[in-house]
Order: structure tokens, then sequence, then C-alpha cells
């Protein structure tokens, strides 16, 4: 894999991070589903593990290699504040565009009566999904195996109790099994087009490379606070999810610093 291109190690890395929501979303076939704690355990856990991966995988490089290029302690920090900014912006901004629905709050953004609910939900994970692609091609593209590895790890690691999660609510809004597994899977693989973004771009211009990683960062952080964290204080498992998260940073932490 040393051989490889960023590029295609920023595909195949985001694609295998995506191909965990199939993974995580494998007990609706047989008819296990999780109890409502345990999933916003999971979810939880989730959170941690991306929280974990903005700071120490993205923020942190963000700083260190704008700072390689200023000689200004002040020019670094501006840099990776305006990029995280933007990143949320960016995500905020294709919340209010798209049309979508979240399984616990319904409809946002344009209304879209035309389109069949099943398809704003996927449009809803994918809002979701393409920042984490975009930071583990970021991650690659940046520092080759050893700047996206622990991302890749990282993110597939929470994208199975979110694939999971999604499943479960399908399975709700009565889809068969086959089906809710199906389009699970389905929404992890906007991931890969995200990850050939964030290589290529990282790939194409080394300056832009700080602005990528905060700006993944940013993205991944819009998602935690109002998305994740949200839905898994809504049913009253706050303290099972706050573990879940407690959990997911330290062992995110534990990785990048091990793999990294």
């Amino acid at each position: 894999m040393e051989t490889m291109s960023p590029l295609m190690l920023g595909f195949l890395g985001s694609l295998a991070a995506g191909a965990m929501t199939a993974v995580g979303a494998v007990p609706v076939l047989f008819g296990r589903t999780p109890s409502r704690a345990t999933r916003d355990l999971s979810l939880g856990f989730a959170a941690g593990v991306m929280l974990a991966a903005s700071f120490f995988s993205l923020i942190i490089p963000a700083l260190d290699a704008a700072g390689l290029r200023y000689d200004s302690e002040a020019t670094p920090a501006a840099i990776v504040c305006v990029a995280i900014l933007l990143g949320m912006g960016a995500v905020a901004l294709m919340n209010e565009l798209l049309p979508h629905e979240h399984f616990k709050t319904g409809r946002e953004g344009p209304a879209a009566a035309s389109l069949r609910r099943v398809w704003l939900f996927i449009i809803a994970i994918t809002i979701h999904n393409f920042p984490e692609g975009l930071a583990v091609g970021v991650g690659f593209g940046a520092d080759g195996l050893s700047g996206g590895m622990p991302l890749a790890l990282g993110i597939g690691l929470q994208n199975a109790p979110e694939g999971l999660a999604v499943a479960v609510a399908l399975l709700g809004e009565d889809y068969s099994k086959g089906r809710a597994w199906g389009i699970a899977a389905l929404t992890g693989m906007v991931e890969p087009i995200g990850g050939l973004l964030g290589a290529g771009i990282i790939a194409l211009s080394e300056p832009l490379l700080p602005w990528g990683l905060a700006f993944a960062a940013g993205a991944m952080l819009f998602v935690i606070s109002h998305e994740i964290i949200p839905e898994t204080h809504r049913s009253g498992h706050q303290n099972k999810a706050t573990l879940g998260l407690a959990i997911g940073l330290v062992l995110m932490l534990f990785l990048d610093v091990w793999l990294g």
C-alpha cells in the first residue's frame, strides 16, 4: 500500500470506512435489534471518535502544517480558525439548501413534496457522511498511510453504529429488513466520493493542506453538534451516550498516537 498514490489511498480508505455502515446494519437482517439505550451508547461512541479525530488527526496537523509556512504565531491559528468555520458553514449551507428528513425532527431544507420519503432519508445521511469521507481523503493526501489510517479506522468504527441506527429507523418506517439494510449500506458509499475530493485537493496544492485539514474538521464538528449528540439525548439516555462519547474519544486518541 505504501507505493499507492495519495489519491488511491484516499479512495480506498474512505471506501473501507464507508463500508462499515453496511457491517453495522447487519443485525437487522437477523431480527436482533439492540435497545434504544444501546443504540444511543453506540452513537455517543461515534461522536467521541469523530470529536477526537477532528482535533488530533485534523486540527493539530493543520496548525503544524500552517506553522511551517508562516513565522507569525497568530497566522496559523487564524488560518485554522477560519477554515474550521468555513467547514461548519459549508455543511450548514448544505443542510439548508438540500431537502432532507431526520428520523426524529422531520423535514428540513426546502419543500420537497415530490421526493419520496426514502430519498429524503438518504439525502440526510449523505449530508452527514460526506464530510467524513472528505476527512479521510484529506488525511491520506496530507501524510499518506500515517496520516489517513487513524482517520479511516476511527471513522470506520463510528460508521458501524450509524449504519445500525439508520437501518433500525427505516425498520420503524415499515421497510423490509433487506431494504433497510441495503439503504443503510448505500448511505456509506458517498464517503469514497468525499475521499477522492479531499485527497485530490491536497495532492494538487500543498499550500491548501492546513485549509483542507481544518475545513474537514469543521465539517465533522458540525455533524457532531447538529446531528449525533442531539439524537443521542432525545430518549433520556444521555448518561449512556456521554459514556459512549468518553470511550470513543479516548480510544480514537490512543489509536491516533499508536498508528500515527
